[in-house]
C-alpha cells in the first residue's frame, strides 16, 4: 500500500534539513512516510553527493576569525565559486565549525566536520572543503579580517587588543616576507641580489657607482619586506618596530591566511 507523502510532511523535513522540496519527497517516499528514516536517507545521500564531488577543485571561500577569553582561531571553508562562499548557509556552517573549533578543540571539530559539511554540500551543490585551522594563544590578542578573503592575527607581549589590531591590519595590508631584519637568511640574500645584479649591470654608471646602487636597492627591498622596518599604515612618520616600543609591547608572533 502507499502512504501519501503530505505537503505538511514535506515542509516539516525540509524546515529540518533545508534541502529542496523534490529531494525531501523523494526521500519520504523512500522512507514510506517515516521522518526518521527519511533524515537518514538524506544524510546518506548527502555523504554519497560530496564523495561525487570530490575531485573538484575549491579555490574559494571565506575565513571565518573566532576569539575566546585567550585563544583566537582562525579557519578557512573552501568552496568552488565566491557565489557559495557569499551563501548564508555556507557562513553559517563556516561560524559553527569554528566555534565548534575553539570550544572543543580542533581535533574534536575535524572529526565531526564531514557530517555537519555534507549536508550542507547537498543543498549548495558544490564541493566543500575545511581548510586551515588555526589557534593562536597569548596574552594580547588582536585580529583583522579583510572582506572574508583575508584574515591575521597578531600575540603581542604588553600593549593593547587595539594595538594588535592595528598591527594586524598593518600586515593584512602590507605583507611583510620577514618580521625583523634577523630573520633573512643568506639564501634570501642571494636571491635578491641577483635580482638586483641584472638590472643594475644595464647602467652606464662606473663601477663604484654601481656597487652603491646595488647596496641601496638590497637596503631598500628588505626594508620594505620587514615587519618591524615597515612605516605604520596609520602613521607613516613611525615604524611598526618604534610603534611598539612606544607602547611598550614586543612583538610575539603573526597568523596570516589569504583566499585567491
Amino acid at each position: 500500500m502507499s502512504i501519501k507523502i503530505t505537503a505538511e510532511l514535506v515542509k516539516e523535513l525540509r524546515d529540518a534539513t533545508g534541502v529542496s522540496v523534490m529531494q525531501c519527497k523523494n526521500a519520504l517516499e523512500e522512507a514510506e512516510g517515516d521522518m526518521e528514516k527519511a533524515l537518514i536517507i538524506l544524510k546518506k545521500k548527502s555523504s554519497s553527493i560530496a564523495m561525487k564531488k570530490a575531485d573538484r577543485v575549491a579555490h574559494d571561500g571565506i575565513i571565518v576569525v573566532v576569539e575566546g577569553k585567550d585563544k583566537t582561531l582562525l579557519l578557512t571553508l573552501h568552496s568552488e565559486t565566491d557565489f557559495v562562499a557569499r551563501n548564508s548557509d555556507f557562513i553559517t556552517l563556516a561560524n559553527e565549525l569554528a566555534n565548534m573549533a575553539l570550544n572543543e578543540g580542533v581535533e574534536a571539530m575535524t572529526a565531526k566536520s564531514l557530517d555537519i559539511i555534507n549536508p550542507v554540500v547537498q543543498k549548495v551543490g558544490e564541493k566543500i572543503e575545511l581548510g586551515k585551522v588555526e589557534i593562536t594563544e597569548g596574552e594580547i590578542l588582536g585580529s583583522y579580517v579583510h572582506g572574508s578573503k583575508s584574515a591575521v592575527i597578531v600575540s603581542l607581549k604588553g600593549g593593547s587588543k587595539e594595538l594588535a589590531k592595528d598591527v594586524a591590519m598593518h600586515i593584512a595590508a602590507m605583507k611583510p616576507a620577514f618580521v625583523n631584519a634577523s630573520d633573512i637568511t643568506e639564501d634570501d640574500k642571494a636571491k635578491v641580489i641577483e635580482v638586483f645584479e641584472k638590472e643594475v649591470a644595464e647602467s652606464d654608471k662606473p663601477e663604484e657607482i654601481k656597487k652603491k646602487m646595488l647596496e641601496g636597492k638590497i637596503s631598500t627591498y628588505f626594508k620594505e619586506q620587514t615587519l618591524m622596518d615597515q612605516p605604520f599604515i596609520k602613521n607613516p612618520d613611525m615604524t611598526i618596530g618604534n610603534l611598539l616600543k612606544e607602547k611598550g609591547a614586543t612583538f610575539v608572533k603573526f597568523t596570516q591566511e589569504s583566499i585567491g
